[in-house]
């Protein structure tokens, strides 16, 4: 026995001598102390106090009162995460590349992985810094001196010194006086979170009501009263220049301005306009709002904006319960009726609902509403957008009876997987707002089917409701053989909900549409109604060119119609609820709705750690779920965007799962709190590696294939790999749905503006316009893409020659049969066959052979493609019958190669020296070198000069679109050395052939870049030229982005028609969409995408031919013999790019032509945020390419 005690005894000495010493090394680093990191000689890691992301870190003199100097060490699992706490910036390896470029900082955030840092001792006070997930260490490349950039080196052995200082940390929050500075106060008097809905009087006058059937109509029920329209209203840039008792009821503002309700105040001309994506526009000092020097907030400190309006309480009110509901304001606002404070909100994009009944008075009232631009919630608001401001939504009253159905929730249960039948389950919630106990009152609900027959009536008594009381009952029935929703097929009940007192009076009714639906991850996918679905989508902000923030109804259903109408079937609803007028659209078109909580604290990420935050959080998810929770389209809630991965969004995890354990949950910002993987756009190789990690969570984009400007690349091999290869991976949703470019006051509806357009600051450029259609909702060419590559139903060639083509219907829900077939032939562009086939009998999932019965013989010497599309057999809710869904076009034949000239009948042709000019003589051509330069200065077929300014066939090498930006976009000039300049006329007199060999140096800020490139003519006389031309990329050539030939041609040769792919505008890596054809435009029409950001455009790949011609029909037409791709403006891609507006383009526009003839020209890739081209869709180093083509006169 005393054996044993002496072991246990010696083991409990060891164990306490291992944790002291355990203790006393975590003590060594404190991670509420302030540390400077000194080099072995004695200088310090610098941020420069900086608060911009991927700035980078050097030595620097150890300097009293710097900031940027000081590192707060707070430990993380086995790490460090080393941050500024003045900043809230952390060391970060993202940015450095691999060690390519220095170290930089990012937005502090445990859950980031780039931020993780071991600390290995290596002496006294001394750490070897790695990055915790590789090999490499903080070091520097070069000598150790003041200015040194700092990198990651692998092995590096530099030893650090952690030098503790007394100064101290910065409060995380700090409090105003008023509600609007308090992260902890978020409401006041405010009602809690329910259902969407408006009280009727009665079942009858609710189902004659166009509401019913169409909820996001304005209802006509005698219970609701719109407070839309105009307000008085009173600006200050300034809490303390506002009017403080604007709200007393004797206070004359008679004299005021009236802006309407809703709208975003900045769009009629009070104060400024802000677009930031992370930055915050005021001092980043939780919880306050304070002017940030150089900011517009040094002078707009926090603009107020100060409404009133009166209104009428109609007779019929008399004895109700009265609530007034604001559906979304900018960001935080006070009420007041009658001259009384009624209460206090934020959450710009949540509903806010007061019961002011005993508020009001028989007859006229007066309703005050003090709106503040900035709030502390505003911190949690920090989305990648226009910061725009005011009552944005719609504001309205409704009255209740006293015995009131506060609330109801619908939900329907299958048994695994028979959908013969559900149980349909009702929970409402009755509250007595009476002051005496109410018995024997009843709540009626009638569930009717989408053609409006009555399947069920359930109905639950409500006994002894105390004043004031609450209660929830529950009601369910079983429905045999519901007709499922889905967004192909978005069959919708009715269900109405009725208060009937205890003599069985009907007292009010409210109705809400249902869809039966069942959604379940399993098999490491999502399915919805036992399908397996990928979730085509998009993100989509809330803007609207003329009126911000205050989108009309229409403009919210041309956007859904038009998603619908381009294969996209899921929306993620970024970074906020909408308004509650769109889930009901979701509901009736048909889409799958990610809801995402109106939180983003995308320049704090430390709010997401911090527990005085997540009461706020919390609320955030809690008030959109109660009130969207009914929807059907709802298919995921998300925790909101980009705010870390701290503890607080566990919190919301499970106050989700308290509410709703039907629909799973997603947050990019740290998968542990979700239901599923989900990431930002990764390239297809990282996304391959990480789809088949082993896993049983699903793995979905939040947002990919950013669309900024000019874009997006390599979408089709992204579904490909989504749709047909992938373990997980469940969709995805672009980035994003509109421009959001926006209008200045006053100035023209089609001037569309972007960040710094406003004087705004900080911030963000025209990295808000990352739209697939624009401002104005025009379909583009990008937009075509999105709708080919999503298409639905697959076609494959099986044997062509035949006819026969596989069809593979990759609907979930939907049968082929309500589609009908058309295809047409096409020889060298035209159509010379068309005709329908009988419409497919094939089920979801299917698939079959399609047999198209062309006649068409395939002769050499011609080129024929086959087209096939299906389009909508019927009317549908979001198009007309005719409505193309799904197409393809196939070749039925090689393209025959180009015939060389025959030069038996041709006369002989005449080549003269005229000085440094080398003239060509034809029949009635006449064409002429400068042998200086090797140029062709003029090309004259007749009469007609087609050169203009003796610039012909130059090398063209500049190109410049928002996706280019990961290299130089600058235009350098460009120097030609003295060419190799030959030629030879042929033995028959009927053909000259030229040589021409140059070396051009394009003078960048980074050095000389020396392209070589090779041209040669074979001019006969007949006016016909053959061209052969050979460029080389040379190896850090990275600002070349295409090689080819330019030629700038005179005014008045406007028309332009081609043949190869289009109609729109494509790309090498955006081409899908279009198809082989003859199509015409005219130069100006090339111009028809119209970016907000002026950029590169109007280029067409795949070209056989192609003419520019006057009104005369005189011109050229240039013939592809290999690949060629061309465009035609009025102006330069500098002088397009340097533009810098769309609007502005005609202060640039010229009437000559510039006609770019191109052998190669870069994809589009996705690298305004997100990665480069393909390797096959970029140009490669060191290696010939060549093209041929040939002019002849038209």
């Amino acid at each position: 026995m005393n054996g044993r005690k002496n072991i246990i005894y010696i083991f409990i000495s060891t164990l306490l001598v291992f944790v002291m010493h355990i203790k006393l090394y975590s003590q060594e680093i404190n991670e509420h102390i302030l540390y400077k990191i000194v080099s072995p000689s004695g200088l310090v890691l610098d941020n420069k106090e900086s608060r911009s992301n991927s700035t980078t870190i050097y030595l620097c003199k150890e300097e009293k009162n710097n900031n940027g100097q000081l590192w707060r060490l707070v430990p993380y699992k086995d790490y460090y995460i080393v941050y500024n706490p003045f900043t809230l910036k952390s060391l970060d390896i993202a940015s450095s590349e691999g060690g390519k470029k220095p170290l930089g900082i990012w937005d502090y955030s445990r859950g980031n992985v780039n931020q993780l840092w071991k600390f290995i001792k290596s002496g006294n006070d001394r750490y070897i810094i790695q990055s915790g997930n590789s090999d490499k260490r903080i070091s520097f490349k070069t000598k150790e001196t003041a200015g040194t950039d700092i990198y990651i080196l692998p092995g590096a052995s530099n030893s650090w010194k952690l030098k503790a200082t007394s100064a101290k940390l910065p409060p995380d929050n700090l409090h105003g006086k008023a509600e609007w500075e308090n992260e902890q106060i978020f409401a006041v008097n405010k009602e809690p979170g329910h259902c969407s809905y408006i009280p009727f009087p009665s079942t009858n006058s609710l189902k004659s009501d166009k509401y019913y059937e169409r909820p996001w109509e304005t209802p006509s029920s005698s219970f609701y009263q719109s407070l839309n329209g105009l307000w008085k209203f009173h600006w200050v840039k300034q809490p303390s220049e506002r009017p403080v008792d604007f709200y007393k009821t004797e206070y004359d503002v008679s004299s005021w301005k009236e802006i309407p309700v809703p709208s975003s105040w900045e769009m009629f001309g009070y104060g400024t306009p802000i677009y930031t994506n992370i930055t915050y526009p005021f001092k980043n000092q939780t919880s306050l709002i304070l002017p940030q020097k150089g900011y517009t907030n040094e002078t707009e400190v926090n603009p107020v904006g100060s409404y009133r309006r009166n209104f009428n309480i109609p007779d019929n009110w008399k004895d109700k319960e009265v609530f007034l509901h604001f559906d979304g304001v900018y960001s935080g606002m006070y009420v007041w009726v009658n001259g009384r404070k009624v209460g206090y909100s934020q959450g710009s994009n949540n509903d806010a609902e007061f019961n002011i009944s005993e508020y009001i008075r028989p007859g006229e009232n007066t309703v005050a509403v003090e709106v503040y631009r900035w709030t502390d919630g505003s911190y949690i608001e920090d989305q990648d957008m226009f910061r725009l401001s005011g009552i944005h939504r719609d504001v309205y009253m409704y009255a209740s009876p006293k015995v009131h159905i506060r609330d109801f929730r619908l939900n329907s249960e299958f048994n695994d997987n028979d959908y013969s039948m559900s149980v349909f389950k009702v929970n409402a919630s009755v509250r007595n707002y009476g002051d005496r106990p109410v018995d024997g009152s009843m709540v009626e609900v009638s569930l009717l089917d989408p053609s409006g027959k009555t399947v069920a009536i359930l109905s639950g008594n409500i006994n002894k409701l105390r004043s004031k009381e609450e209660k929830t009952i529950l009601m369910e029935t079983g429905i045999k053989n519901p007709v499922l929703w889905s967004a192909e097929n978005p069959a919708l009940y009715s269900v109405i909900v009725s208060m009937k007192n205890a003599e069985g009076k009907e007292t009010e009714a409210m109705s809400s549409k249902f869809g039966f639906r069942k959604i379940e991850i399993k098999n490491k996918k999502v399915y919805v109604n036992n399908e397996l679905v990928i979730f085509k989508g998009v993100n989509r902000h809330d803007i609207h060119p003329r009126y911000g923030k205050a989108v009309p109804v229409e403009s919210m259903e041309k956007d859904i119609i038009m998603m619908k109408q381009h294969n996209i079937n899921t929306i993620r609803t970024s970074h906020y609820p909408n308004s509650s007028k769109m889930y009901a659209m979701y509901d009736y078109y048909g889409l799958y709705t990610m809801d995402e909580a109106d939180l983003e604290a995308h320049g704090n990420h430390r709010l997401s750690e911090d527990k005085d935050w997540q009461p706020a959080f919390v609320d955030r998810v809690t008030r959109m779920i109660q009130r969207d929770i009914n929807h059907p389209s709802v298919i995921f809630w998300s925790l909101g965007n980009e705010t870390g991965g701290g503890e607080n969004f566990h919190a919301m995890y499970k106050k989700v799962k308290e509410l709703d354990v039907t629909r799973p949950v997603h947050y990019e910002g740290n998968s542990d709190y979700a239901d599923m993987d989900s990431h930002m756009y990764p390239d297809i190789l990282r996304m391959t590696a990480f789809d088949q990690q082993e896993s049983e969570k699903p793995y979905f984009l939040c947002e990919y294939a950013h669309s900024m400007g000019n874009a997006p690349g390599n979408l089709a091999e992204y579904m490909d790999y989504i749709e047909n290869k992938s373990q997980r991976m469940i969709g995805g949703c672009i980035w994003d749905w509109a421009d959001q470019g926006i209008n200045k006051y006053g100035e023209p509806a089609d001037h569309y503006y972007f960040g710094g357009d406003f004087g705004d600051k900080p911030n963000d450029l025209d990295f808000c316009c990352n739209g697939l259609t624009t401002p104005d909702r025009r379909i583009t060419a990008k937009l075509l893409e999105v709708k080919k590559v999503y298409q639905y139903i697959k076609f494959r060639g099986l044997a062509l020659n035949a006819g026969k083509i596989e069809i593979e219907n990759k609907y979930d829900f939907t049968n082929l049969e309500k589609f009908d077939i058309g295809w047409t032939v096409m020889r060298n562009g035209m159509t010379v066959e068309s005709g329908t086939v009988a419409s497919l009998f094939l089920e979801a999932n299917g698939k079959t052979t399609l047999t198209v019965p062309y006649k068409t013989r395939i002769e050499a010497g011609s080129e024929y493609f086959l087209n096939v599309w299906f389009s909508l057999k019927d009317d549908a809710t979001w198009a007309d019958a005719g409505h193309i869904v799904a197409s393809e076009q196939f070749p039925l034949n090689s393209r025959p190669e180009i015939p060389a000239v025959q030069t038996a009948d041709l006369n002989k042709i005449s080549v003269t020296r005229d000085g440094k000019d080398l003239i060509i003589n034809g029949d009635d051509s006449r064409i002429v070198f400068d042998s200086e330069t090797g140029i062709l200065s003029s090309l004259r077929y007749g009469k007609k000069e087609m050169i203009y300014g003796g610039q012909g066939f130059v090398l063209n090498w500049y190109r410049s679109v928002n996706n280019d930006k990961f290299s130089d976009q600058s235009y350098y000039e460009t120097v030609y050395d003295r060419p190799m300049f030959t030629y030879k006329v042929d033995t028959s007199e009927k053909f000259v052939t030229l040589f021409t060999d140059f070396k051009v140096t394009v003078k960048t800020k980074d050095g000389e870049v020396v392209i070589p490139y090779f041209v040669k003519y074979d001019i006969y006389s007949n006016g016909v030229i053959d061209v052969s031309a050979q460029f080389i990329k040379p190896s850090g050539g990275g600002i070349i982005r295409r090689l080819g030939l330019q030629m700038v041609m005179p005014e008045g040769s406007e028309f332009i028609k081609w043949y190869g792919r289009g109609p729109e505008e494509n790309y090498s890596d955006r081409k899908q969409a279009s198809l082989f054809g003859i199509y015409e435009t005219t130069v100006t029409g090339m111009e028809k995408e119209h970016y907000v950001r002026s950029q590169s455009m109007g280029n067409r790949e795949d070209i056989r031919w192609f003419t520019i011609s006057g009104s005369d029909n005189k011109g050229i037409k240039i013939t592809s013999k290999d690949h060629m791709s061309f465009s035609a403006l009025h102006f330069s891609d500098e002088d397009i790019w340097n533009a810098l507006h769309d609007f502005d383009l005609d202060k640039v526009r010229k009437p000559e032509i510039y006609v770019n003839i191109d052998c190669v020209q870069q994809g589009l890739g996705n690298a305004s945020c997100g990665p480069l081209p393909l390797t096959q869709y970029m140009i490669p180093a060191n290696v010939p390419l060549s093209y041929s083509f040939r002019i002849e006169p038209l």
